[in-house]
């Protein structure tokens, strides 16, 4: 056995390797391991390299073996592995024409041959197989050898027999190739070997897929005479295939329910009916009766839907019309409806985006401005119970063409006029038809949705669109929102159009909303600036404006003076009385006197007083009960704003006449009553008129500002005047809509009415619970009790203690008269309930209304802080908004108080404080703002909250920037204060670490050195010395460390004031006389941690071991140790005894005295113990 062992050991070393393997390239080998690996990139990075190397090295035996080696990895059992060798043998047999292809396919199958793989390597070798083909047909060259096409058809045909693991695989494959191959090899060679799978098309998706392939490439070949021939009928589309042809497209929607895409074969079939002139047949019989009608919601249903949207750009306008205004449209609006109300609950499959990019990609190829209208109005008229689907902001409308865009404005304001619910694709609405009621909501949401449809169009800056559009669209909203018609007049267009159905009043509040909306898109609309001129993008962007440079609102008061100068043809909603009437005309006459004095020469503002005087008379036909004394107001201050000799009318005041106000005074008045108004654009002009008044703001107005923001002059007036309607206070369109800049999206989510009465019910059976949960809880009021005693009493419903019995029982007309007074006892205890419930709701909406309209004055001071920085009345903001902080840190606030003072904090100390231009012409107000800086100081050391802290230490030190603006000679009290304040402040630190306080220590130290230098550049007689003490005395209370902000600030300031920072000497060498030691004691060995824990462990030996050192004559100092270490371990138990006792316990326990004493003395201690217990182990 041991000399067969020995040859075999001999033998072995001895394989036989095949010709031309590489031996010592290791690179090249690593090719085809990176080709297997799941990244993708570096699999592809290695096929790269692959090729790159053959090309290079150009060596026979390589590219041989690497044929072998991609052949084999085709079934590699790593699932990553098989793309990457199917793809690199596809590239190779592309980068190297000599190679033949029926070589490769040869080899293919001679390595994966299914009739000898055994059954757990079946799968695998089919996979084989598959990627083989592939790589065959990703070569570019399969066409170039039609036998090699009939080899790889012949083996996928082989393959389709193994469903369970290629599933449809081998069929897309053949229809890959079909796409490739010319028709004459299609004829000669491909025809006779796919008759059998082109008989057999209407068995499976793929199968039909295949023929459909093979009629729209060769049409030549399979004319209708030879495929009546091959499949016994001419024309694949007819009455009799439409059962088979239903049955195939039901399989495909169900295989493509996970990939939510339209399956291939279904739009092949739909380009093919066009073909053959059957598209009528199909849509109705296979799409519409035979998968829609007759199969639940599901897969069916949004293979329809797809199919829809993807046949848009194939159909013409008739086609359109058709299949637009059918079945399938109106089943789509019940799923959008469906899923709408579901997706509010839980999450529901929504087929709407899908359909939104089929509808925006036909748009953007079609130029066809017919075909754009039919699409258009198809799906503005989706509904549901008279309510449309589609939202009012739809951004397809951008692609429209000008001309469709036109169109469909116009089609939409005829829709306005003349309701048409007939054509609305609804199937609810069928049901509802005879329903008065349901007829009027849907009229009203229909002209709604109309409005807000026509605002997002003028909105939406991207869409294409003319002047006279917007006009348009303007005038036609205004008309219906203020006028009506009386007669009709070609000078105004609005008025030849006639209303079907009157306008009732419900719809005049969003057209009101939607027109002032509009407004305010106009405002900021830009002006179209021409492409070509390269500066006009580095230009400020112009909005407002039409192209003659005239504003947008300028516009529209000319026409509503049209319409007000012609009352025969156009009569007011509520028309003006005299008074009004005058209000507006002065109005007029005013925007007409500034354009004259402009023409003159610039005149600042008066773009802004413009667009403040128009929107205020707008604003006339909404509220022109409030309006008119504004807008009086308004004109006189114009008048005296632009007039020169405002000081001469001054002179001329009588001695006992009162003085008038200044004219900035009233303006600001009149801006601060009109952002009263739930009004964006009011907002924003108002912000921009306040900036072109600013230089004449005087304390007055800016008190008057101030008073607005002053939270206790909110407790002693109540209230602010803030505009509520308190009728529809709960849901304000014109709130809504100009708040959010838009007025055309008061409709996105429109409830039914069931759900409206449902949530009423609701609500009314909370209110219920809510009244029988106080009365459970005993919070029934003594009144009410006493009234229900008394009602009790009344009926002898109670017996008394006295005479009555329980026994006895009441007849029917007492508990009739019983139930009543209870009855209405009850309903007047809930009354009062819903009272107190509804005043809680009021007030906090009245709360709600005064914080946003403090919001909105806080535009007024953002703009003069940021205008006039420099103006000495910018001073007295410091208070008032630091009271404003101050009381809101102090208390709790909702979210929305919390961005107001979020608002206020970043104006306060970003804008103000931190301002590179401040006030330099303080000189007469020195002592004022020495005042100033003492009471901000003093208020900073009684505050609760440290972190307003921070604001008034900012705002102390901007005082001090303002006073250091003053003359040298003037200034010198500055130091002085600004010293003492500081002293005041480090005064009152504490022993601390908290970092609030190390940032207001830091603040106080900053103002010191500012002083400090101060005095020492100015050469001022300033006692420094309480100031030097004070800071000598902070290191005791707050932990400075060796580097860091403060303790540089504080180093800075005590070397101004001639304190030096100590130097720290370096006495570790010096205080360790344990270090030069340590080696000579090293010299003997270190025993590894391990073993001084065992010898840790020996405690009993001690005592026999110091027993045989005295034995032994050795010396007593080396019997020591081990005493001592007997005595340690006795001391613990001794020291739980003595516990109570002072320093008994600390004596033995050397661990507490190291925390007293400094870290040298631990490291030296830590020495000492190992050398002790060397020392006592090695007498041991």
């Amino acid at each position: 056995m041991s000399v067969d062992m020995v040859e075999l050991s001999v033998t072995t070393p001895q394989p036989v390797k095949p010709a031309g393997i590489p031996q010592k390239n290791r690179v090249f080998l690593d090719f085809f391991w990176d080709l297997a690996k799941p990244d993708q990139e570096v699999r592809l990075k290695a096929l790269e390299n692959l090729i790159q190397y053959l090309k290079t090295n150009d060596q026979a035996d390589e590219l041989e073996y690497s044929l072998k080696r991609l052949v084999d990895g085709l079934a590699h059992t790593r699932e990553a592995a098989r793309p990457g060798f199917s793809l690199a043998l596809g590239q190779v047999l592309g980068a190297f024409k000599q190679i033949s292809l029926q070589s490769i396919l040869n080899q293919i199958k001679q390595k994966h041959n299914l009739q000898t793989a055994k059954k757990k390597f079946l799968r695998n070798a089919a996979f084989g197989n598959l990627f083989g083909v592939l790589a065959l047909h990703q070569s570019g060259r399969i066409a170039e050898e039609p036998q090699v096409v009939l080899g790889c058809v012949q083996l996928l045909q082989s393959l389709s027999q193994h469903r369970q693991h290629l599933k449809d695989l081998p069929t897309q494959t053949m229809t890959d190739i079909l796409n490739e191959i010319p028709e004459e090899v299609f004829e000669e060679v491909l025809l006779s070997a796919l008759q059998t799978d082109l008989a057999s098309a209407f068995s499976t998706p793929e199968q039909l897929q295949l023929l459909l392939v093979a009629l729209r490439r060769f049409p030549r070949t399979l004319k209708p005479k030879k495929l009546k021939k091959l499949l016994g009928f001419s024309t694949i589309i007819n009455a009799d295939n439409i059962p088979k042809l239903t049955e195939v497209l039901k399989m495909a929607a169900k295989s493509s329910k996970k990939e939510c895409l339209l399956p291939p074969v279904v739009l092949d079939l739909l380009k093919l009916s066009l073909k053959e002139d059957s598209f009528q047949l199909f849509w109705n019989d296979a799409i519409v009766n035979g998968m829609l009608l007759k199969e639940p919601l599901g897969p069916t249903h949004y293979l329809c839907y797809r199919l829809l949207g993807s046949a848009l750009p194939l159909l013409s306008e008739a086609q359109l019309k058709e299949v637009l205004s059918g079945e399938v449209m109106a089943y789509y609006a019940e799923h959008m409806a469906s899923s709408q109300k579901i997706s509010q609950k839980g999450s529901r499959f929504q087929l709407a985006p899908e359909m939104d990019a089929y509808v925006s990609a036909f748009l953007q190829s079609c130029q066809d401005a017919d075909k754009q209208l039919t699409v258009m109005v198809a799906f503005s008229l989706l509904s549901t119970n008279g309510f449309l689907l589609m939202p009012p902001t739809w951004k397809v409308v951008q692609h429209l063409q000008p001309a469709a865009l036109q169109q469909y404005v116009d089609w939409l304001k005829k829709m306005f006029l003349q309701p048409q619910l007939d054509k609305l694709l609804d199937l609810s609405a069928r049901r509802h038809r005879d329903n008065e009621e349901q007829k009027e909501n849907s009229i009203f949401s229909l002209r709604r949705w109309i409005v807000s449809r026509l605002c997002s169009i003028i909105d939406n800056n991207q869409v294409k669109k003319e002047e006279d559009l917007i006009m348009g669209v303007a005038r036609f909203i205004f008309f219906h929102a203020f006028f009506d018609v009386k007669k009709g007049s070609r000078d105004i267009e609005e008025t030849l159009g006639k209303l079907s159905i009157p306008l009732d009043d419900r719809i005049r509040g969003p057209l009101v909303s939607s027109f002032f909306g509009l407004l305010l898109s106009l405002h900021l609309m830009p002006l179209d600036q021409d492409p070509s001129d390269g500066a006009a993008s580095y230009r400020r962007r112009v909005v407002g404006i039409t192209a003659d440079g005239t504003m947008w609102i300028y516009h529209m008061a000319q026409y509503a003076q049209l319409l007000l100068s012609q009352p025969k043809y156009a009569q007011c909603y509520n028309p003006f009385t005299p008074e009004q009437r005058q209000a507006w005309d002065g109005m007029l006459e005013s925007v007409a006197n500034l354009k004259k004095k402009e023409k003159k020469g610039p005149i600042p503002g008066s773009g802004a007083f413009q667009q403040l005087f128009l929107l205020v008379g707008f604003y006339l036909f909404k509220a022109p009960e409030e309006l008119v004394d504004i807008m009086k107001d308004l004109q006189s201050c114009v008048d005296v704003a632009l007039e020169k000799n405002a000081k001469k009318k001054k002179k001329k005041k009588k001695p006992g006449q009162e003085e008038e106000p200044e004219w900035v005074d009233v303006m600001v008045e009149i801006l601060l009553s009109l952002l009263s108004q739930h009004s964006r654009h009011i907002r924003l002009v108002c912000k921009t008129v306040f900036s072109s008044i600013c230089p004449d703001v005087t304390k007055t107005a800016l008190t008057a500002i101030l008073d607005v923001l002053d939270p206790e002059k909110d407790e002693e007036d109540g209230a602010l005047v803030v505009t509520v309607d308190n009728k529809d206070k709960t849901k304000n369109p014109d709130e809504e809509d100009d708040d959010e800049m838009e007025g055309n999206k008061s409709d996105e989510s429109d409830d039914d009415s069931d759900e409206a009465m449902e949530e009423d019910d609701d609500d009314d059976d909370e209110d219920d619970d809510d009244d029988e949960g106080d009365m459970a809880e005993g919070k029934v009021d003594q009144q009410f009790r006493m009234e229900l005693m008394k009602v009790l009493h009344g009926q002898n419903a109670l017996a008394t203690a006295e005479g009555g019995s329980s026994d006895e029982e009441m007849d029917d007309d007492a508990m009739i008269a019983l139930d009543k007074g209870l009855a209405t006892l009850f309903s007047a205890h809930k009354k009062n309930a819903e009272a107190k419930k509804d005043e809680k709701t009021k007030i906090q909406k009245e709360k709600t209304l005064v914080r946003d309209f403090k919001i909105k004055v806080l535009d007024l001071v953002e703009v003069f802080v940021a205008r006039q920085a420099g103006s000495p009345l910018v001073l007295c903001l410091l208070e008032p908004l630091l009271t404003i902080i101050n009381r809101g840190m102090s208390s709790g606030s909702d979210q929305q108080e919390q961005d107001f003072l979020r608002r206020v904090a970043d104006i306060f100390r970003n804008q103000l404080c931190r301002s590179k231009v401040y006030c330099r012409t303080a000189g007469d107000r020195e002592g004022e703002l020495h005042d100033l800086l003492d009471k901000l100081m003093t208020k900073t050391q009684k505050l609760s909250e440290s972190s307003v802290g921070l604001y008034y230490f900012s705002a102390s030190l901007y005082v001090v920037k303002v006073l250091r603006g003053a003359p040298p000679a003037e200034a010198k009290e500055e130091p002085t204060a600004g010293g003492a304040a500081a002293q005041d402040s480090l005064q009152q630190v504490g022993v601390t670490e908290n970092k609030e306080v190390k940032e207001k220590v830091l603040k106080a130290l900053e103002l010191s050195q500012f002083l400090v230098r101060s005095v020492h550049r100015q050469k001022l007689s300033v006692d420094l010395q309480p100031l030097k003490e004070v800071l000598q005395s902070l290191t005791s209370n707050v932990a400075f460390k060796k580097t860091g902000k403060l303790e540089d600030t504080y180093w800075a300031v005590m070397k101004l004031l001639g304190v030096q920072k100590p130097k720290v000497e370096k006495t570790k060498p010096d205080k360790e006389p344990v270090v030069p030691q340590g080696p000579t004691k090293k010299e003997k060995g270190f025993l590894p941690e391990t073993k001084k824990r065992k010898k840790r462990d020996n405690p009993i030996l001690e005592p026999a071991a110091a027993a045989a050192a005295a034995e032994a004559g050795q010396a007593t100092s080396s019997s020591r140790p081990a005493a001592d270490k007997g005595q340690v371990k006795k001391k613990p138990k001794k020291t739980k005894q003595k516990r109570p006792a002072d320093g008994a316990a600390s004596q033995p326990n050397p661990a507490k005295k190291s925390k007293t004493t400094p870290s040298e003395s631990k490291t030296a201690k830590k020495k000492k113990k190992p050398k002790q217990k060397k020392e006592g182990g090695g007498k041991m």
